[in-house]
């Protein structure tokens, strides 16, 4: 069975993957600092045999000892939390990538770096179709 890595879990967008890789049959390790996302996105998925949470800041070291895949979806993305605090928006981004890539290596797994629309900066158009 695969076993999928999701940090930022708790998150909105984290916590609707946990469910949907859950619905699909794999085993999901959900793993979040709880700093943006909320236990309660997750209650309703802590009673399934398949899912483990573990609460961590990826920009701190962690020990898998398995896992086929990783969505890292963790960083505060909404500008409330990440112009709040700047720094630890840079730290999630470059460390904590930096060692859920350490993971992946490690473990031969593959990895998904999720982003936000942020990236591009101000658009012009609101909301943003996808092929804006």
């Amino acid at each position: 069975m695969k076993k999928i890595l999701v940090t930022g879990g708790a998150g909105f967008i984290g916590s609707h993957l946990c469910e949907k890789l859950l619905d699909k049959g794999y085993e999901v390790i959900c793993v979040d600092n709880l700093s943006t996302g909320s236990k309660s996105n997750i209650k309703h998925l802590l009673a399934n045999p398949r899912f483990k949470f573990i609460e961590h800041d990826i920009c701190l070291l962690m020990h898998i000892e398995e896992v086929n895949e990783i969505y890292n979806l963790a960083c505060p993305a909404s500008p409330v939390h990440y112009q709040n605090d700047p720094i630890y928006t840079l730290q999630t981004s470059v460390i904590g990538s930096i060692n859920m890539l350490e993971v992946a290596r490690k473990l031969n797994a593959k990895i998904l770096q999720a982003s936000t629309s942020e990236v591009y900066g101000d658009p012009e158009v609101h909301p943003q179709r996808e092929d804006y």
